[in-house]
């Protein structure tokens, strides 16, 4: 019986990608996995196929040699092991599909040696915008793992270094046959170190780490902005059995201001205005994020919302010699507790201002489309 073209079987054109080719041998290799077709022979068959046809194709000298020479090119020993000879093997294929499948996300091919490196560390602390602006050195507390002071972060007692794991002879894997698949696992004796402790030191039970609060300084630049991340390398938690630390990672919050508010590098400030100064102009002195004082002039007829741009007022820039913008918005205050006499002193203002030129155009001109607005309804 003819072989069946190994395109044909993945389902895939003679031009297709190496992704393409890969997506349709996890499908299929999913679709008839002798786990999910328990007594099918069929699937068996084809699962079997599937992976002869990968096997070929998804290696590009393999595949070059297909395509010029068809099953040919793997027939008496030519493919030197090749899936033509009938020696597949259902253990590597299931191994090929492990790795295919759940490599990336078990962090690699297998193979690879127990990662003992210490984990990291994440620590959130608060500060003010004056601290933002300024920067600042900071003393944080950071309970965590710390290489052990009697083994020397070896895990034997008195600094004694580990021997070679005895199950796996240091490989960190072992192997187990389960009907006609081989499952390689993390050994179980030394967890995938590939070593073991036979005299645990005492104070740290064989880990070379014990638990400590420590004590860091922690050097804040100035112009740092809501949810900047400060890495700290190596102050994480110790390894196993002396394997590098991991890292401190510092997440900084900003503390809203009672005064300022702020967006990038700018600073706004909302500043009320009396009627009287926003009527006939004036100075006002505003405060400056740096603590200091700045003069800004009101013009006469000013309204609420108003901006004014100081230069160079507002935030340090991290990572650079300059500053941001200050801009004062004007907030105009509407008079109350008025006086008998203050009462009168404004009726007489609104009097003399509807014989003579408008005091409030922007008023009258809004009520003036209202009337429009409304008279148009009436015509119709």
């Amino acid at each position: 019986m003819a072989k069946q073209d190994y395109y044909e079987q993945l389902g895939v054109e003679r031009g297709a990608s190496a992704d393409d080719l890969k997506k349709a041998y996890r499908k299929l290799a999913m679709q008839y996995h002798p786990d999910r077709n328990p007594g099918d022979t069929e699937a068996e068959r084809k699962f079997k196929d599937i992976n002869e046809a990968y096997d070929v194709l998804k290696d590009e000298q393999k595949r070059a040699a297909y395509d010029r020479f068809g099953h040919a090119a793997f027939e008496n020993g030519g493919g030197r092991g090749g899936p033509g000879a009938g020696d597949f093997n259902f253990a590597q294929g299931f191994a090929d599909i492990f790795d295919e499948m759940f490599g990336d996300f078990m962090g690699g091919r297998r193979g690879g040696g127990a990662n003992l490196r210490g984990a990291d560390l994440r620590y959130n602390m608060e500060i003010t915008l004056e601290d933002a602006y300024e920067g600042k050195q900071a003393t944080i507390r950071v309970p965590t793992s710390i290489l052990c002071e009697a083994c020397q972060g070896s895990g034997g007692e008195k600094g004694a270094q580990p021997a070679t794991c005895p199950t796996c002879r240091g490989h960190g894997k072992v192997r187990a046959q389960q009907g006609f698949f081989t499952i390689e696992r993390s050994c179980p004796t030394c967890h995938g170190a590939g070593r073991v402790i036979q005299n645990p030191c005492k104070q740290c039970e064989g880990t070379g780490r014990t638990r400590k609060e420590k004590t860091l300084q922690v050097n804040i630049p100035a112009g740092v902005e809501e949810g900047t991340r400060i890495r700290l390398a190596g102050e994480g938690e110790a390894g196993l059995r002396g394997a590098p630390a991991g890292d401190l990672y510092i997440f900084l919050a900003i503390q809203p201001h009672h005064l300022f508010q702020r967006d990038g590098a700018n600073i706004f400030c909302k500043v009320p205005l009396p009627m009287t100064t926003a009527a006939l102009g004036g100075q006002v002195e505003v405060p400056t994020v740096d603590g200091g004082r700045a003069k800004v002039t009101i013009p006469a007829g000013t309204q609420s919302g108003a901006q004014f741009r100081l230069r160079g007022k507002g935030m340090s820039v991290l990572r650079a010699q300059s500053r941001g913008d200050m801009f004062i918005e004007a907030a105009v205050e509407t008079p109350v507790n008025l006086s008998k006499r203050q009462q009168e002193l404004l009726r007489e203002f609104d009097e003399a201002g509807s014989k003579g030129k408008s005091t409030s155009p922007e008023s009258e001109g809004f009520f003036s489309k209202v009337k429009e607005f409304w008279d148009g309804l009436t015509e119709k």
